[in-house]
């Protein structure tokens, strides 16, 4: 079972990850790519990543944006460590390709 982080930590924690942001037990950020194709494949993409870790977002496609709202069940739909680790590798996957 996952421990659910203070609002303290989460905010500690998201200087490293500038473009997320904390609101209603949530971290989220959106990504802009160039066309409809590029944002399915990085969904793609993460999807391994998000599968590999046993951790699913929350996404949301509307043509080239992705929206993605990370959460922890198991933590009481807090924000967890996994929360924080998922959003650093998908920062990592997002920089190659936007």
């Amino acid at each position: 079972m996952s421990i659910a982080l203070t609002e303290e930590k989460i905010k500690e924690a998201l200087v490293n990850l500038p473009d997320w942001t904390f609101a209603n037990d949530k971290i989220k950020r959106e990504y802009i790519f160039r066309n409809f194709v590029e944002a399915v494949g990085f969904i793609v993409e993460i999807a391994f990543v998000c599968e590999k870790s046993n951790h699913h977002p929350e996404l949301l496609n509307v043509y080239s944006r992705v929206q993605i709202e990370l959460t922890t069940h198991d933590a009481g739909n807090k924000i967890s460590e996994k929360d924080l680790d998922l959003a650093i590798l998908i920062e990592e996957i997002a920089k190659k390709r936007i």
